[in-house]
């Protein structure tokens, strides 16, 4: 990962319809992870901050349905509806944070947006993990830098821009 250790990266599929929606599903959300932390390295990211031989970190990323995520974006952000993709910022030494995502919705918006679930998968993982090192998008100014390292993700994982056409 551009010389920085890559954290381990946990993917828990809870929703088994999962891996019909996207064949190895698993291996796409660990590299979706992996290439937003590197994409974060470069931008000056780093994950050396543990010391000697305590882990660089990790973080995991649940693969769920509509209803686990609309209880936590319930219980966490008081909205009791479900949303694509939530972010859990690490509260620990290692524990760089987690991120779910719901099938449902994830599957409605790339039928809207008319792309394969697989590549949005990977730009919401990536999303999420942005999140988790720090990237926010509530002003105009901070959204369009995680917009572009979203793309430049998305270009590390040979998958469509998912900003083409809307930049």
């Amino acid at each position: 990962m551009d010389g920085q250790p890559t954290p381990e990266i946990v993917v828990v599929i809870d929703d088994p319809a999962w891996r019909a929606a996207v064949p190895r599903a698993e291996d796409l959300a660990r590299r979706a992870a992996a290439a937003a932390w590197a994409e974060m390295a470069s931008d000056g990211f780093s994950l050396d901050t543990a010391p000697p031989g305590a882990p660089q970190g990790a973080m995991t990323i649940l693969l769920t349905d509509d209803r686990a995520v609309k209880r936590l974006n319930g219980e966490h952000r008081g909205k009791v509806k479900p949303t694509n993709v939530l972010s859990f910022p690490g509260e620990g030494f290692g524990h760089l944070g987690d991120i779910a995502l719901a099938l449902g919705v994830v599957r409605r918006e790339a039928r809207g947006a008319q792309r394969r679930v697989a590549a949005h998968l990977a730009h919401l993982v990536a999303h999420g993990t942005l999140h988790l090192g720090g990237h926010d998008h509530v002003q105009a100014g901070e959204a369009r830098r995680m917009e572009r390292a979203e793309a430049r993700i998305m270009r590390r994982l040979a998958l469509p821009n998912p900003w083409r056409g809307v930049l």
